[in-house]
C-alpha cells in the first residue's frame, strides 16, 4: 500500500523533503505523547531538583567544582534511578555514596599515575556494566561509579579535595531526594511499573557479561585513542563509549546509537558556539541556560537520543565556560573525542563477541506475543466475573515490552539502513504489533467497565488468541490453528465490544505469521 501510493505522489523538492524531515523530527519531540504528562513532569521536577541541590552547596560555601559535582550527583539520582516502586527508588539512591565515594577516593589517587588510572578506569566500565544483571539498581549504581571515576577526571579531583567532594555529594542528593520524595513525588499516584526481564542466558550468553567485555574492549581503543588525541580530555572518549552502550542490546542498536551521539553533539557543539561561547561564564546568564539544557536533558531522552544529546552538549559547554576554559578549540576536540569514542564502540560490537540485531528483536518479539497473550487471559477473567483479574497491569507490561521491541527494531527501520527487505519487514511487524495493542487495551478498557458483557464465545475467541500467539512462538506447531484464526469472525459478525476486539486481535495474529515465518531477506508480498 505505501509503496503504490509513493509511486503515485511526484517526488518532493529536495529543500522541501528536508525541511519535512526536519519538522517530523521537531513534532517527535515536542508533540509526541506524554501520557500524564510524565515527561513534563520529570523535566521540570529535575530542574527544581538540581537547582536546590547547587543552591545548596553555594549557600554552604563549596567551591565551583565542588557544587558541579553535586549537581552531577542530583542529576544521576533523579535521570537514572528507575525501580519499580518509591521505596525502591530511595534505597537506592542512599546507597549511591557508598558506591560513589571509594571511585572517588579510587580516582583522586591514581591521579598522578597516568597507567593505574587508565587500568582502574576499564576496571569500573567492566564492573558498571555487569552490575546491570541486577536489573535497575544494578544499572543505577553502575552509573553513578563510573561518574565518579569520570568527574574526578572532568574536574581534575586530588585526594585533598575528597573531603569538600563528599560532602557537595552527600548535600544534593539531599536535596533533590526532599524534591524527588517528598516535594514531588508524582510516582505515588501511579501503578509500580513491570519492568520486563531481558532474554536470559548463561556465561557469556548472558547479555550483561557479553556487554561487560565489548564495553571494556571499546572503553580500551577510546582510552588510547583519545590520549592520543589529548592527554587532559581523553576521557571524553571513553565516556562516549560507555553512554553508547547504555540501553543497548544488539550490534544494531549500538552502532545507530553512536551515530545519534556524533549527531547531537555536532548540533549541540554548533549551539554552543553560538551560545555559550560568547557567554564566557557570565553567572546568570549560564544558569538559566543550564536549567534550560537539564530540562532538555530529561524531556527529550525518552524520545530522542539526538536531541538529548545536543542538551548534554551545551550544558558541558557551560560547565566549562563556568570554570573558564571554553573555546572553540575544545568545543573541537571534545567532537574529536566523541567520534572516537563511537568508533571505539562500533568496533567492540561489530568484532568482540557480537550480538546480531536479528537474535535480539526475535527474543523481544516473541516476549511481546506471549504478552499479548497474558493480556487476554486477564481481560478475559475479568469478564468471566473474577474479581482478582487486573488486565490495566498486564496492558502496562505490554507496553513496557513494546517498547523494548521499538528499540531493538530501530537499527532495521532507520533512514539509513541499506536493507530495504529487512526494513519493510520491520515496520509490518511494528504496525501488527501496534494494532495487537490498541485491540488489547480496547478489551481491557471493555472488561474495567462494571456491566460488560459476559458473552460464552468470549472463551472461544480467547482460546483462539491463545493458538495464534502458539503458533507464532513455537515453529513446531501445526498450522491449522492460525487457519482457525484467519476464519474466525467472518461468518458471524458481531457487535459485542468485546468480541470485536477479540476478533481485531486475531486478524493482527493471524497477518504476523507472513512476516515472522518467512525469510529475514526475502521481500514481503504486497509490501
Amino acid at each position: 500500500m505505501y509503496l503504490s501510493m509513493a509511486l503515485r505522489t511526484p517526488a518532493a523538492p529536495s529543500s522541501c523533503r528536508n525541511t519535512g524531515r526536519a519538522g517530523r523530527v521537531l513534532k517527535r519531540v515536542f508533540v509526541a505523547p506524554d501520557p500524564g504528562r510524565l515527561r513534563l513532569r520529570s523535566a521540570a521536577r529535575a530542574v527544581v531538583g538540581i537547582g536546590s541541590a547547587v543552591a545548596l552547596c553555594g549557600l554552604a560555601g563549596h567551591s565551583l567544582a565542588a557544587a558541579i559535582t553535586g549537581g552531577l550527583a542530583a542529576l544521576l539520582a533523579l535521570f537514572t534511578v528507575t525501580d519499580a516502586t518509591v521505596r525502591g527508588q530511595a534505597v537506592t539512591t542512599a546507597l549511591m555514596p557508598a558506591v560513589g565515594f571509594p571511585v572517588f577516593a579510587l580516582a583522586a589517587g591514581l591521579h598522578d599515575q597516568p597507567v593505574a588510572r587508565d587500568a582502574a578506569f576499564l576496571a569500573v566500565v567492566g564492573a558498571g556494566v555487569y552490575a546491570r544483571r541486577w536489573g535497575p539498581r544494578g544499572n543505577s549504581l553502575g552509573v553513578f561509579a563510573f561518574m565518579a571515576f569520570f568527574v574526578t577526571q572532568f574536574l581534575h579531583t586530588v585526594p585533598g579535595q575528597l573531603p569538600e567532594l563528599y560532602a557537595a555529594v552527600t548535600l544534593s542528593l539531599l536535596a533533590s531526594s526532599a524534591v524527588r520524595f517528598g516535594l514531588w513525588c508524582y510516582e505515588r499516584r501511579l501503578p509500580p511499573s513491570v519492568v520486563p526481564a531481558p532474554p536470559a542466558g548463561t556465561g557469556l550468553a548472558r547479555p550483561t557479561t557479553r556487554q561487560a567485555v565489548q564495553a571494556t574492549a571499546g572503553a580500551a581503543f577510546a582510552l588510547l585513542a583519545g590520549e592520543v588525541l589529548s592527554h587532559q580530555r581523553w576521557y571524553w572518549a571513553v565516556g562516549a563509549t560507555w553512554w553508547i552502550f547504555v540501553n543497548t542490546a544488539s550490534r544494531g542498536e549500538t552502532l545507530v546509537r553512536g551515530f545519534r551521539r556524533v549527531l547531537g553533539t555536532v548540533i549541540g557543539i554548533g549551539l554552543g558556539l553560538l551560545v555559550a561561547v560568547p557567554l564566557q561564564g557570565a553567572a546568570v546568564p549560564t544558569a538559566v541556560l543550564a536549567a534550560v539544557s537539564v530540562f532538555g536533558i530529561f524531556y527529550t531522552a525518552a524520545v530522542s537520543y539526538t536531541w538529548m544529546m545536543l542538551a548534554v552538549t551545551l550544558l558541558a559547554g557551560l560547565l566549562y565556560g563556568l570554570l573558564g576554559v571554553l573555546d572553540p578549540g575544545l568545543l573541537a576536540l571534545r567532537l574529536a573525542e566523541t567520534g572516537v569514542g563511537a568508533l571505539g564502540a562500533a568496533l567492540a560490537v561489530l568484532f568482540v563477541l557480537p550480538v546480531t540485531t536479528h537474535a535480539t528483536t526475535d527474543a523481544w518479539i516473541q516476549r511481546a506475543l506471549r504478552s499479548v497473550h497474558e493480556c487476554t487471559a486477564e481481560a478475559a477473567a475479568r469478564l468471566a466475573g473474577s474479581e482478582t483479574a487486573d488486565p490495566a497491569a498486564r496492558v502496562a507490561e505490554l507496553e513496557l515490552v513494546l517498547a523494548k521491541v521499538r528499540l531493538s527494531v530501530s537499527p532495521l527501520v532507520h533512514p539509513l539502513s541499506p536493507m530495504r527487505a529487512r526494513k519493510s519487514r520491520a515496520r509490518q511487524v511494528l504496525s501488527l504489533l501496534d494494532d495487537c495493542a490498541r485491540e488489547v487495551r480496547g478489551l481491557a478498557s471493555v472488561a474495567a467497565h462494571p456491566e460488560a458483557s459476559h458473552d460464552v464465545r468470549l472463551a472461544a475467541a480467547c482460546l483462539r488468541v491463545e493458538a495464534a500467539v502458539e503458533a507464532l512462538t513455537s515453529p513446531h506447531t501445526v498450522r491449522r490453528e492460525s487457519a482457525a484464526v484467519d476464519a474466525s469472525g467472518a461468518r458471524h459478525p458481531v457487535t459485542d465490544p468485546a468480541l470485536v476486539h477479540l476478533h481485531g486481535l486475531e486478524r493482527a495474529l493471524a497477518a504476523l505469521a507472513a512476516p515472522l515465518r518467512s525469510s529475514p531477506r526475502s521481500p514481503l508480498v504486497g509490501a
